[in-house]
Protein backbone atom coordinates (compact mmCIF):
# COMPACT_ATOMS: atom_id res chain seq x y z
CA UNK A 1 0.00 0.00 0.00
CA UNK A 2 1.51 3.25 -0.81
CA UNK A 3 1.81 6.49 1.50
CA UNK A 4 -0.90 8.44 -0.36
CA UNK A 5 -3.20 5.93 0.38
CA UNK A 6 -2.65 6.07 3.93
CA UNK A 7 -1.33 9.72 4.62
CA UNK A 8 -3.65 11.70 2.70
CA UNK A 9 -3.01 15.13 2.12
CA UNK A 10 0.29 15.13 3.95
CA UNK A 11 1.20 12.47 1.37
CA UNK A 12 0.23 14.49 -1.83
CA UNK A 13 1.98 17.47 -0.30
CA UNK A 14 5.23 15.63 0.21
CA UNK A 15 5.13 14.19 -3.84
CA UNK A 16 4.21 17.93 -4.32
CA UNK A 17 7.78 19.12 -3.35
CA UNK A 18 9.53 16.66 -4.68
CA UNK A 19 8.03 17.84 -8.35
CA UNK A 20 8.91 21.21 -7.04
CA UNK A 21 12.57 20.33 -6.27
CA UNK A 22 12.90 18.34 -9.50
CA UNK A 23 11.90 21.42 -11.49
CA UNK A 24 14.16 24.09 -9.93
CA UNK A 25 17.49 21.62 -9.58
CA UNK A 26 16.63 20.91 -13.51
CA UNK A 27 16.46 24.90 -14.17
CA UNK A 28 19.24 25.70 -12.18
CA UNK A 29 21.33 23.31 -14.30
CA UNK A 30 19.59 24.49 -17.59
CA UNK A 31 20.57 28.14 -16.45
CA UNK A 32 24.66 26.78 -16.20
CA UNK A 33 24.66 25.60 -19.62
CA UNK A 34 23.62 28.49 -20.73
CA UNK A 35 25.92 30.51 -19.01
CA UNK A 36 28.84 28.31 -20.00
CA UNK A 37 28.08 29.21 -23.22
CA UNK A 38 27.94 32.74 -22.89
CA UNK A 39 30.94 32.77 -21.50
CA UNK A 40 33.56 31.01 -24.30
CA UNK A 41 35.57 34.00 -25.73
CA UNK A 42 36.78 34.33 -29.09
CA UNK A 43 40.00 35.27 -29.77
CA UNK A 44 42.01 36.92 -33.13
CA UNK A 45 45.18 37.07 -33.53
CA UNK A 46 47.15 40.88 -34.80
CA UNK A 47 49.27 39.56 -37.55
CA UNK A 48 48.97 41.30 -40.54
CA UNK A 49 51.56 44.15 -40.65
CA UNK A 50 50.85 46.89 -42.85
CA UNK A 51 53.82 49.24 -40.70
CA UNK A 52 55.82 51.33 -43.14
CA UNK A 53 59.49 48.94 -43.17
CA UNK A 54 57.60 46.07 -40.87
CA UNK A 55 57.09 46.78 -37.39
CA UNK A 56 57.83 42.48 -37.35
CA UNK A 57 59.38 39.89 -39.21
CA UNK A 58 57.07 37.79 -41.17
CA UNK A 59 55.08 35.52 -38.89
CA UNK A 60 55.15 38.14 -35.74
CA UNK A 61 51.79 37.99 -33.45
CA UNK A 62 51.74 41.68 -32.29
CA UNK A 63 48.81 41.09 -29.98
CA UNK A 64 44.78 39.54 -29.59
CA UNK A 65 41.64 40.78 -30.15
CA UNK A 66 39.33 38.64 -27.65
CA UNK A 67 35.36 38.85 -27.25
CA UNK A 68 33.21 37.30 -24.70
CA UNK A 69 29.19 37.58 -24.94
CA UNK A 70 28.50 38.93 -21.59
CA UNK A 71 24.56 39.09 -21.16
CA UNK A 72 23.46 41.00 -23.86
CA UNK A 73 26.45 42.40 -24.68
CA UNK A 74 30.00 41.94 -25.81
CA UNK A 75 33.05 42.33 -24.13
CA UNK A 76 36.18 43.19 -25.99
CA UNK A 77 39.93 43.00 -25.02
CA UNK A 78 42.52 44.60 -27.00
CA UNK A 79 46.25 43.23 -25.79
CA UNK A 80 49.47 43.70 -27.98
CA UNK A 81 52.40 41.40 -26.91
CA UNK A 82 55.62 42.23 -25.16
CA UNK A 83 57.48 44.84 -27.29
CA UNK A 84 54.85 46.69 -28.93
CA UNK A 85 52.82 49.84 -27.64
CA UNK A 86 49.66 51.47 -29.39
CA UNK A 87 50.65 54.79 -31.55
CA UNK A 88 48.97 57.30 -32.92
CA UNK A 89 49.44 57.84 -36.59
CA UNK A 90 47.49 59.51 -40.05
CA UNK A 91 48.05 55.79 -41.26
CA UNK A 92 44.92 54.52 -39.04
CA UNK A 93 43.48 58.15 -39.28
CA UNK A 94 44.74 58.81 -34.84
CA UNK A 95 42.31 55.53 -33.79
CA UNK A 96 44.58 53.18 -31.36
CA UNK A 97 41.65 50.49 -32.70
CA UNK A 98 39.05 50.17 -35.33
CA UNK A 99 36.09 48.02 -35.70
CA UNK A 100 32.84 47.72 -37.41
CA UNK A 101 29.71 47.07 -35.82
CA UNK A 102 26.34 45.38 -37.65
CA UNK A 103 23.46 47.49 -35.39
CA UNK A 104 25.38 48.98 -33.30
CA UNK A 105 25.37 52.94 -32.73
CA UNK A 106 28.12 54.96 -30.42
CA UNK A 107 25.68 55.11 -27.49
CA UNK A 108 26.26 51.20 -26.97
CA UNK A 109 30.03 51.65 -26.30
CA UNK A 110 31.54 51.73 -23.23
CA UNK A 111 35.52 51.79 -22.54
CA UNK A 112 36.49 50.48 -19.04
CA UNK A 113 38.55 53.44 -17.32
CA UNK A 114 42.40 53.83 -19.01
CA UNK A 115 45.70 55.90 -18.29
CA UNK A 116 45.79 57.47 -20.49
CA UNK A 117 42.17 58.36 -21.25
CA UNK A 118 40.25 56.85 -24.26
CA UNK A 119 38.07 57.95 -26.50
CA UNK A 120 35.02 56.12 -28.42
CA UNK A 121 34.23 57.55 -31.97
CA UNK A 122 32.29 57.24 -35.40
CA UNK A 123 33.25 58.24 -38.70
CA UNK A 124 34.54 56.53 -41.49
CA UNK A 125 37.79 55.37 -40.32
CA UNK A 126 40.29 54.41 -43.10
CA UNK A 127 44.16 53.93 -44.06
CA UNK A 128 47.09 51.75 -45.50
CA UNK A 129 45.36 49.34 -47.39
CA UNK A 130 43.12 48.14 -44.33
CA UNK A 131 40.16 49.54 -45.33
CA UNK A 132 36.71 51.51 -43.81
CA UNK A 133 36.12 50.90 -40.17
CA UNK A 134 32.75 52.80 -38.84
CA UNK A 135 34.31 53.03 -35.50
CA UNK A 136 37.38 53.23 -33.58
CA UNK A 137 38.99 54.04 -29.44
CA UNK A 138 41.31 56.52 -29.28
CA UNK A 139 43.66 58.52 -27.10
CA UNK A 140 42.92 62.45 -28.22
CA UNK A 141 45.99 63.93 -25.39
CA UNK A 142 48.14 61.54 -26.89
CA UNK A 143 50.95 62.77 -29.05
CA UNK A 144 51.88 62.25 -32.61
CA UNK A 145 53.70 58.93 -34.06
CA UNK A 146 55.32 56.63 -30.76
CA UNK A 147 55.76 60.12 -28.79
CA UNK A 148 52.97 59.26 -26.41
CA UNK A 149 52.59 55.35 -26.85
CA UNK A 150 50.83 53.13 -24.18
CA UNK A 151 50.92 49.24 -23.72
CA UNK A 152 48.06 48.64 -21.27
CA UNK A 153 45.18 46.58 -22.90
CA UNK A 154 42.25 48.46 -24.03
CA UNK A 155 39.04 47.17 -22.76
CA UNK A 156 35.23 48.27 -24.19
CA UNK A 157 31.89 46.50 -23.73
CA UNK A 158 29.32 47.06 -26.54
CA UNK A 159 25.75 46.65 -25.01
CA UNK A 160 22.98 44.80 -27.72
CA UNK A 161 25.22 43.01 -29.51
CA UNK A 162 26.70 39.38 -30.46
CA UNK A 163 30.11 38.40 -31.28
CA UNK A 164 28.69 37.52 -34.80
CA UNK A 165 27.99 41.65 -35.18
CA UNK A 166 31.49 42.59 -34.12
CA UNK A 167 33.00 40.09 -36.60
CA UNK A 168 32.46 40.79 -40.06
CA UNK A 169 35.11 41.70 -42.17
CA UNK A 170 35.55 45.07 -44.15
CA UNK A 171 35.83 45.38 -48.13
CA UNK A 172 39.80 44.84 -47.75
CA UNK A 173 38.98 41.39 -45.85
CA UNK A 174 39.94 43.13 -42.42
CA UNK A 175 38.22 42.16 -39.17
CA UNK A 176 40.08 44.63 -36.77
CA UNK A 177 42.95 47.02 -37.30
CA UNK A 178 45.36 48.55 -34.80
CA UNK A 179 47.79 51.26 -34.48
CA UNK A 180 50.89 49.10 -33.29
CA UNK A 181 54.38 50.32 -32.37
CA UNK A 182 57.46 48.59 -32.07
CA UNK A 183 59.45 49.88 -29.11
CA UNK A 184 62.74 48.86 -30.59
CA UNK A 185 62.61 50.74 -33.96
CA UNK A 186 60.22 52.90 -33.58
CA UNK A 187 58.13 52.18 -36.64
CA UNK A 188 54.68 52.22 -36.70
CA UNK A 189 51.54 52.07 -38.70
CA UNK A 190 48.67 49.61 -39.28
CA UNK A 191 47.94 45.76 -37.54
CA UNK A 192 45.37 43.77 -38.63
CA UNK A 193 43.46 41.18 -38.67
CA UNK A 194 42.29 39.66 -42.14
CA UNK A 195 40.03 36.84 -42.88
CA UNK A 196 41.80 34.40 -44.57
CA UNK A 197 44.77 34.60 -42.05
CA UNK A 198 43.09 34.79 -39.08
CA UNK A 199 43.54 32.80 -35.84
CA UNK A 200 40.50 32.30 -34.49
CA UNK A 201 40.45 30.09 -31.09
CA UNK A 202 37.52 28.96 -29.28
CA UNK A 203 37.96 28.12 -25.03
CA UNK A 204 35.42 27.20 -22.68
CA UNK A 205 35.92 29.82 -20.23
CA UNK A 206 33.33 28.26 -17.79
CA UNK A 207 33.51 24.30 -17.98
CA UNK A 208 34.16 24.17 -14.15
CA UNK A 209 30.79 25.56 -13.29
CA UNK A 210 28.95 23.82 -15.89
CA UNK A 211 30.66 20.47 -14.05
CA UNK A 212 29.37 21.61 -10.99
CA UNK A 213 25.97 22.34 -12.18
CA UNK A 214 25.48 18.98 -14.12
CA UNK A 215 26.48 17.42 -10.61
CA UNK A 216 23.94 19.24 -8.46
CA UNK A 217 21.36 18.21 -11.17
CA UNK A 218 22.29 14.65 -10.46
CA UNK A 219 22.03 14.84 -7.16
CA UNK A 220 18.97 16.72 -7.09
CA UNK A 221 17.12 13.96 -9.11
CA UNK A 222 19.28 11.35 -6.85
CA UNK A 223 17.31 13.23 -4.13
CA UNK A 224 13.92 12.83 -5.82
CA UNK A 225 14.03 8.98 -6.44
CA UNK A 226 15.54 8.83 -2.99
CA UNK A 227 11.92 10.39 -1.74
CA UNK A 228 9.95 8.35 -3.45
CA UNK A 229 11.43 5.69 -2.64
CA UNK A 230 11.10 6.15 0.91
CA UNK A 231 7.28 6.96 0.31
CA UNK A 232 6.51 3.86 -0.66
Amino acid sequence: MTCCKDAGKGCMMRSFSGKIMFVVLFATLMLGAASSLQATPVSYDLTVDHCSGGCGPAGTVFGTVSLVENGTGVDVTVHLNSGFAYAKTGAVDMQAFKFNGTGIVLGDITIDAHSPALTKNTGSFNGNGTGAFAFGISCSSCGGGMSDAFTNDIVFHVANAEISDLTGANANGFVFAADVGDIASGKAGPIGTQTPETTITVVSASEPASIIMLGLGILGVGLVARKKNANV
